[in-house]
């Protein structure tokens, strides 16, 4: 298995870590990878968009020209992980703030995104999640300015909510969350994901 995860920005080195660890713990041979530019998205099984600032990874991905790569990827078929900043980059919708700063979406999932939903950098914090799919066990996620889905529809499912608000949607292939499990000791998300990748 290969799973690419877009190195422009974000937490790039921690998604290709908890990657690997999830792997090990299913049991599967692969590799993670960084991808820089469309032609190191060749083979691959599933793809990561990390967090960091959304307009600009939205930005550096189209100036890479990884934007309608992954875009002609995922409606072929490849699965796709979006964490805090990638569910907003694949959303097909997006709050005042996102179409005022003229933020690239992807449009891939019947969501409707909200930037800073929680508060600023200074109001991050963890908070113990029910994600529908992980088992009884809370999972711990570590929202950093991160945004949420104010409304799905079409096949869109939600699969966690935190104070009223949206923060884990799958539909089909893709699966977009509003924080960073690559930055909890936890896999189970990323072995989620890799299941997904492996049907």
């Amino acid at each position: 298995m290969k799973i690419g995860i877009i190195g422009l920005q974000g937490a790039v080195s921690e998604h290709l870590e908890a990657a690997k660890r999830a792997m090990q713990k299913l049991g599967i041979e692969g590799e993670a990878i960084w991808v820089g530019r469309p032609a190191e998205l060749e083979g691959v099984d599933g793809i990561i968009i990390p967090g960091g600032e959304s307009t600009t990874i939205g930005k550096l991905m189209q100036m890479a020209g990884l934007f309608e790569r992954v875009k002609w990827l995922a409606k072929n078929g490849t699965p796709i992980l979006g964490t805090c900043a990638g569910l907003i980059v694949l959303a097909k919708r997006g709050d005042e703030q996102i179409v005022r700063t003229k933020q690239p979406l992807l449009g891939l999932m019947d969501v409707s995104a909200i930037r800073n939903a929680f508060g600023r950098q200074r109001e991050s914090f963890e908070a113990e999640l029910e994600i529908s799919g992980l088992g009884k066990e809370p999972f711990r996620g570590v929202f950093i300015r991160a945004p949420a889905a104010s409304e799905v529809w079409g096949d869109a499912q939600v699969l966690a909510k935190f104070q009223g608000k949206i923060v884990a949607v799958q539909q089909g292939g893709l699966l977009a969350v509003a924080f960073h499990p690559e930055l909890t000791p936890d896999t189970r998300l990323h072995e989620y994901f890799l299941r997904m990748c492996r049907r």
